[in-house]
């Protein structure tokens, strides 16, 4: 689904309904039912689900400087929609982004909202004392207390408010950005028409490989330090279908090299064993980059839905054999967002579908190349596939030979 806020809608209208339909209790009188729901109760979005998607909102609001009038644009989320939203950046303590999504959804409040202006009112005073405007949290206590004089913990807050106020502040957003946000945004590229004259394109046969004498790769170098190759056309439309295909019936939740589950990456990924046909893909990555494929790690596969992303992170881990080069397959274009970004020289990379972006992670001396550093923006419209190749040190010898140089 290429709108997060209609894919947002769509997973929890399927979970209130399911949840409804399951509980009926004449359903269970058909005892045949009973053990079928049972059985397929797994499948029905868990909260986590919920909460997981709400925050890929949240986080696109981040990135993009975006208020909830500009994400629900094209599809309008309801009262308690919208407060679900803003209790789960307030859980994450992104407190600036749940205000504005409690102010939204207090604006959308009916006779028919389970919310209630008073939870509304406790949290947007809550939420924006959290950021220091102290005038602005009293303003939104008094208003509870004028709907419920009896509120006793909404008076204590209020007192408490009072108490701390020494100035009087003035409602703003946060307006500092890190260089990976600004990035995102297409605000910064460090790729000056100067700059640009040092880059390349080039028909490649890869120092001379018998594969390539008659079907060079394109070669076109995005960045020269560090080194950052895109190869065009690299794979073609039916490799990239093949691989969407057996991958989607074994996609999971990205894990974070040993550390489980991940809030890092925002993603669905598997690894891909050597078939004929995925070793064929890994023959070009062969060919066009001159390494060998012996110690590489098996082909993976991701997709990133609603403000699927990447944070920042180098993927050289600094140990033995480690990732010496990253190859990174784009399988389709993305309408807005992810495109891949280096915070460290300020290089935003976008997604072309069929191509590939390449670079070093270690320096010829071994270390790690710490301008390497690199990002998925969140995806604000449509989705992303990506297939990526983590090449290993070892038989690398006499293909990159190491260096003795402090800066190589």
């Amino acid at each position: 689904m290429r709108n997060p806020v209609a894919a947002y809608r769509l997973l929890r209208q399927m979970r209130n309904d399911l949840i409804y339909i399951v509980n009926q209790p004449n359903l269970y009188q058909c005892k045949k039912y009973q053990n079928e729901s049972d059985a397929n109760l797994p499948d029905i979005p868990q909260l986590e689900d919920l909460d997981g998607a709400a925050s890929g909102l949240i986080r696109l609001q981040e990135i993009y400087k975006l208020h909830p009038e500009d994400i629900t644009k094209e599809t309008s989320l309801n009262a308690d929609e919208a407060y679900n939203v803003g209790l789960v950046a307030y859980d994450e303590e992104k407190f600036q982004h749940a205000f504005l999504w409690f102010l939204y959804s207090l604006d959308r409040l009916t006779e028919y909202s389970t919310t209630t202006e008073e939870e509304l009112l406790h949290y947007l005073s809550s939420s924006v004392y959290h950021f220091g405007s102290l005038s602005v949290a009293i303003y939104f206590s008094q208003e509870l207390l004028n709907l419920d004089p009896s509120n006793d913990e909404a008076r204590a807050q209020l007192n408490r408010l009072l108490h701390l106020q020494s100035n009087p502040d003035i409602f703003t957003l946060n307006t500092e950005s890190s260089n990976y946000e600004t990035l995102c945004r297409g605000e910064v590229d460090e790729r000056t028409s100067k700059r640009q004259r040092a880059l390349s394109c080039r028909y490649s046969t890869g120092g001379g490989n018998p594969r390539l004498m008659y079907a060079p790769v394109k070669e076109e170098v995005e960045w020269d330090e560090p080194r950052i190759i895109r190869y065009h056309d690299i794979i073609s439309d039916r490799e990239i279908e093949f691989l969407k295909n057996i991958s989607r019936p074994q996609l999971s939740r990205s894990e974070v090299y040993e550390s489980g589950i991940s809030k890092q990456r925002i993603s669905q990924s598997v690894f891909l064993g050597d078939s004929p046909e995925v070793a064929r893909i890994s023959q070009k990555i062969a060919d066009a980059t001159g390494l060998s494929m012996e110690t590489a790690e098996l082909l993976l596969v991701q997709n990133y839905g609603i403000g699927g992303r990447y944070d920042p992170h180098v993927d050289a881990f600094n140990t033995v054999n480690d990732r010496i080069a990253t190859f990174l397959i784009y399988m389709n274009d993305v309408e807005i967002g992810g495109a891949t970004v280096f915070p460290k020289v300020g290089v935003a990379v976008q997604p072309k579908k069929g191509s590939a972006v390449f670079w070093y992670n270690l320096l010829r001396n071994g270390e790690v190349n710490w301008n390497t550093e690199h990002a998925g923006c969140p995806v604000l419209v449509g989705n992303k596939w990506v297939a990526n190749k983590w090449i290993h040190e070892l038989g690398q010898e006499f293909r990159r030979p190491c260096s003795l140089s402090d800066w190589e």
